[in-house]
């Protein structure tokens, strides 16, 4: 399918607030065809997603280590992943520490999770991951480990004002870009 083609479609799923706002942009090079172009992303003609942008206005992160001492990163941790901690430690931590440990367990998996999702956008991912989008269901779309799957769903008019709001726990443990889109979507309601 054809940038323009893809782009249209793309732009007749955004929801009615967001028309003019959010942009599907794409750059080539017609004289380099080994040389891939950008596609990027734009909220009111700022480029937002772009991961190769030093001025990106989202955090994007190099390193498991930079997640673990990111401290906007709310992980909420259950009754259920304590006590899995405190039976593996057959009981001899103290409590205070539990929390610790299944907070730490926790956030290093949030964080080879997003690295691997920020690994994983391009140019000819955004064409592949833009053309899954429009053969597959929004619930798949929304449910996805692909950030740009999310992107795409949460900007989506099939996507409804109760479904929005009750995504709100499920936002905090998505990557910064995917929380700035649900934010962005929040606020058209």
């Amino acid at each position: 399918m054809s940038w323009s083609k893809l782009k249209q479609n793309l732009e007749s799923f955004l929801c009615p607030a967001l028309h003019g706002r959010v942009e599907y942009r794409a750059t080539s090079y017609r004289y380099l065809p080994d040389k891939a172009g950008l596609c990027y992303i734009a909220v009111d003609k700022k480029n937002v997603l772009n991961m190769s942008d030093s001025t990106n206005l989202i955090r994007w992160y190099q390193t498991e280590q930079e997640i673990k001492n990111d401290s906007n990163i709310q992980i909420p941790i259950n009754k259920e992943e304590i006590e899995a901690v405190r039976k593996e430690t057959k009981g001899i931590v103290p409590e205070e520490r539990l929390l610790v440990i299944a907070r730490s367990r926790k956030l290093s998996a949030y964080a080879k999770e997003l690295l691997s999702a920020q690994s994983s956008l391009s140019k000819s991912n955004f064409i592949v991951v833009a053309t899954k989008f429009l053969s597959t269901s929004i619930e798949e779309s929304i449910e996805s480990d692909d950030i740009l799957l999310n992107i795409l769903a949460l900007v989506d008019r099939r996507v409804g004002k109760k479904r929005i709001l009750n995504m709100r726990e499920k936002m905090k443990l998505k990557h910064p870009i995917v929380q700035y889109f649900y934010e962005l979507r929040l606020s058209t309601l």
